[in-house]
């Protein structure tokens, strides 16, 4: 008679103990079990039972959950989202833009299921968040993992770093993950969370899906495929702020225009000698290794580099940038750049308070508390406020400078967008004409429609 196998939980694998083999699996000589990622427990599971094996399931090791009730009530699209996660057997991913009430849609799910959950966020700023919330909704205490803090409960919040070191240790203690900003997941390393958790049921929240480096098909594995999207548009006026997009062009001074030309004139003649056509990041990228052993191609990013900080950091754009805000004095103003050290001239030409990611904790804290106030009226960031800042005041963003990333976009424009009554906001790119600025504003923007 065949031995009835026995699942178990195995520092962030499962081990089958017994002789029939499941799908997912590999033999461990070492053991003499069969092993398999954590994430595939389900499939395991549904194979077992139509297979109409006998099994013992000693994998599960659940946090004690109550019952939990929250307080929440869905606006029409946002019960739609749920009910297309559900009917995709409680596992995929909703796009919805930021201030569209994400957070929202997974208490619901966390009250439907009503078994342990933990949520990942990317930040301690929105573990926060996400603790302050779901205590505010559903009225129990909350967990926290992350910051020093290690304290599981029914409903526990996570930094995916945090979440990341524990996982071999609490992978089997919760039916429920929720993966908050999920486009972070798919990086080397995060994914190994999803992978490492049994959970059966999955959900991923993001306004930005896409990935520039492609490993976005990743998220139909890790969490499941997208069960619902909306863009902005489909939301503005409605549910999130009207807004304008407006495009500033100048020109840089002649000398910069000199220096401009003379360093990307070295790169494009790199591509033409090597028969090299740019169709995106990850062609970029393949000079950048070859620069590693190729001086020339060293010589040629290194001038590309020196051309795109001239286009970014024209006097012009400075002036532009006087004249916005001039106009706007009482308007609450993000101004958005790539690199530090055009945050730190603005700062300083500008007397505007600014956050990196080398700003203290607890001075970030202070300067956002002045800025949701209202005692400042305008800061300066590279890049660090793109996720997690929650502030309906403001209704101006100026981008300096950035990438071609539709999803670094959507995240800035998102800041803007939480309603507020009469609110337009605006969102202005500050572009510098007869540079690779120009495409790279187009190739930002095709987030905004579907394609």
């Amino acid at each position: 008679m065949m031995e009835k196998p026995i699942i178990q939980f195995d520092k962030g694998t499962l081990i089958i103990k017994g002789s029939f083999r499941a799908p997912y699996t590999t033999y461990d000589n070492r053991l003499k079990v069969f092993r398999a990622q954590a994430i595939y427990y389900r499939e395991i599971l549904d194979y077992f039972a139509r297979s109409r094996v006998e099994f013992k399931d000693d994998a599960q090791d659940l946090v004690p959950s109550p019952f939990m009730k929250s307080t929440v009530n869905l606006r029409k699209y946002q019960n739609e989202a749920l009910s297309k996660w559900i009917e995709s057997e409680k596992r995929g991913v909703i796009v919805l833009p930021t201030g569209s009430g994400k957070t929202i849609i997974a208490i619901k799910a966390i009250e439907m299921v009503n078994e342990p959950a933990i949520v990942i966020a990317p930040t301690l700023d929105l573990v926060d968040q996400w603790r302050n919330r779901l205590h505010e909704e559903v009225k129990i205490e909350i967990g926290i993992i992350g910051g020093g803090s290690f304290n599981l409960k029914a409903i526990t919040v996570s930094t995916y770093d945090s979440a990341y070191i524990r996982a071999a240790e609490i992978g089997n203690k919760f039916k429920l993950i929720i993966f908050d900003e999920c486009h972070h997941l798919p990086a080397e390393g995060y994914r190994q969370i999803a992978e490492m958790f049994i959970a059966p049921y999955r959900l991923g929240l993001t306004a930005t899906y896409e990935r520039e480096d492609g490993l976005h098909k990743e998220l139909p594995r890790l969490v499941g495929g997208v069960v619902y999207s909306l863009k902005p548009d489909d939301l503005a006026g409605d549910y999130l702020s009207d807004y304008n997009l407006e495009r500033v062009t100048v020109e840089m001074k002649d000398d910069e225009k000199e220096e401009y030309d003379v360093n990307f004139r070295i790169f494009k003649d790199y591509l033409k000698k090597n028969g090299l056509v740019l169709r995106g990041s990850q062609d970029l990228m393949r000079i950048v290794w070859r620069s590693n052993r190729d001086a020339e191609a060293r010589k040629a990013i290194l001038a590309r580099s020196r051309a795109i900080s001239i286009s970014f950091n024209s006097e012009s754009k400075i002036e532009a940038l006087r004249k916005i805000l001039n106009e706007n004095p009482e308007e609450r103003t993000i101004i958005f750049t790539q690199h530090n050290s055009l945050v730190h001239r603005i700062s300083s030409e500008f007397l505007i308070p600014y956050i990196t990611h080398n700003t203290l904790k607890e001075e970030r804290a202070e300067t956002l508390r002045l800025f949701k106030e209202g005692t400042y009226k305008t800061i300066v960031t590279s890049r660090v406020l793109d996720e997690g800042i929650d502030i309906p005041e403001v209704s101006l963003g100026v981008i300096m400078s950035g990438s071609g990333s539709s999803r670094e976009f959507i995240q800035r424009l998102g800041r803007l967008l939480r309603k507020k009554e009469g609110k337009t906001a605006k969102l202005i790119e500050i572009i510098t004409s007869q540079t690779s600025e120009s495409r790279v504003s187009w190739r930002r923007k095709r987030g905004l429609t579907p394609q």
